[in-house]
């Protein structure tokens, strides 16, 4: 078969040669990465005055002292002062194979060479195509039937272009529906449908949203019932008027709490009934529960009708039936993603589904019993300093110090300091989450992590003793 000018440049042994002598070298540095490991002292000055600059240039501090080295070894990291650090919220869930994984590099190393830094909407390689027949075949595997996937740079544009979707389709409905203590993003639109006020201070109001209270695990027919109930008041009030609701299966930045089969069913069956476009929001949840989407996890195939996905696969996607396949002008975008994300995220998506991740005894299912198993240890010798765990799959919390969010965000730095990185959730009630990358940890690294939260925690109280 005749070959192109890439395919021969791409099997050229000289590259070959090239990427395995690159895999080797970073094989060796590596071995230096071995656990966590405090600054060095004679980069600490120069580390903080970057710190300092950076934080001028963008119009505020970072959250953490992070400037990364270019380095890591699964779930350790290394920065730019010579620290060391476990990261356990992987970037906020989108680094799920760790630091410096050699799969990941060879895939970068891929891209490297491709012709260009980014695709986008009128020029795009046959790897996007093959991506998204992987993202479309896996959707669909348990019954689902969406037939259209398009790609974009970040979480919160695949949920607007979502949102346009449904509302054309919908059209002239002109409200959406959403669960309390929801977060769909940040933009013009999308902060007005994160059920946070402070995220929108200031802007204009641009898109209605009423809300229907969340699963309630400890009373959950009764909240079930009140959800439905709720959500039945708002379609009477509205008559025609909703063209969809956003499901976030599992509230996030509310604090990880997980609905049920259960739950979801009912809603949105009411919903089907009257016509409402059903959206499910699989940014942070992708690729984190025991099933590759989670709403395959509930059971919910048959009634999606637009799906979101992001952070751990690289690349974002909207995912669409064919009924909701909008109408030409509506989706167009310069960047849809950039070369190296659609190569990483192929690789990933391959692992997720090939690599024994996925199922009730699946590599994510064993990571989480095993990090709920060392926070139940905590909470059993501190009962006064620890409630919880929480959370499901890769997706876990726990709350210390009674859900102070003042001493949990002061904790949370602490922590940081101590080795691990974490991040925290939740409104009135904060909670540590975690964000394990199940494509590098270990149980030995989650030992390592228990036994830094554990020492933190102690750490804390005494200094407040």
């Amino acid at each position: 078969m005749t070959q192109t000018i890439a395919q021969s440049f791409i099997s050229d042994p000289r590259v070959a040669q090239a990427k395995a002598l690159i895999l080797e070298s970073l094989a060796e540095h590596q071995e230096r990465i071995v656990g966590v490991r405090p600054p060095d002292p004679e980069l600490t000055v120069h580390y903080d005055e970057m710190l300092w600059e950076f934080g001028q240039m963008r119009g505020a501090s970072l959250f953490f002292p992070y400037l990364g080295s270019g380095i890591g070894r699964g779930a350790l990291v290394e920065l730019a002062d010579g620290s060391v650090k476990y990261d356990f919220i992987s970037g906020i869930g989108v680094h799920h194979w760790g630091h410096s994984h050699p799969g990941m590099v060879e895939a970068a190393l891929d891209a490297a060479i491709q012709d260009t830094v980014m695709q986008g909407n009128l020029q795009q390689t046959a790897e996007s195509m093959s991506l998204a027949r992987m993202i479309l075949v896996a959707a669909n595997s348990k019954g689902a039937s969406v037939g259209h996937c398009f790609f974009t740079t970040s979480g919160v544009m695949a949920n607007e272009n979502a949102l346009k979707i449904i509302f054309q389709k919908k059209s002239p409905a002109d409200r959406l529906l959403a669960f309390d203590g929801c977060f769909a993003g940040r933009t013009l639109a999308l902060s007005q449908v994160t059920d946070k006020p402070s995220f929108r201070e200031g802007l204009p109001s641009s898109l209605a949203v009423d809300y229907v209270p969340f699963f309630d695990p400890k009373e959950p027919q009764r909240s079930t019932r009140i959800a439905v109930e709720h959500l039945k008041r708002q379609l009477d009030r509205y008559p025609g008027r909703h063209a969809g609701m956003i499901f976030e299966l599992v509230l996030g930045e509310g604090g990880f709490y997980p609905g049920s089969q259960c739950f979801f069913v009912p809603l949105m069956e009411t919903l089907q009934e009257n016509g409402v476009a059903i959206m499910v929001d699989e940014i942070q949840t992708f690729g984190r529960t025991t099933e590759l989407f989670a709403f395959q996890h509930f059971g919910l195939d048959k009634f999606v009708d637009v799906v979101t996905v992001g952070k751990s696969l690289q690349v974002c996607a909207t995912l669409f039936t064919d009924e909701f396949n909008p109408e030409p002008g509506l989706l167009s975008q310069t960047f849809t993603g950039s070369t190296s994300s659609i190569f990483a995220a192929r690789l990933i998506l391959k692992g997720l589904t090939e690599e024994g991740f996925l199922g009730p005894q699946g590599r994510i299912a064993a990571l989480s019993e095993h990090f709920v198993n060392r926070l139940k240890q905590i909470r059993s010798r501190r009962p006064d300093l620890v409630s919880g765990p929480f959370g499901i799959g890769a997706m876990i919390a726990f709350t210390p110090f009674d859900g102070d969010p003042a001493r949990v965000k002061e904790f949370v730095h602490a922590l940081f300091a101590n080795g691990v990185i974490s991040f925290y959730a939740g409104r009135d009630s904060s909670r540590v989450r975690f964000l394990v990358p199940v494509g590098a940890a270990t149980p030995d690294d989650i030992d390592q992590v228990a036994d830094i939260v554990e020492k933190t925690l102690c750490g804390s109280q005494c200094q407040r003793v």
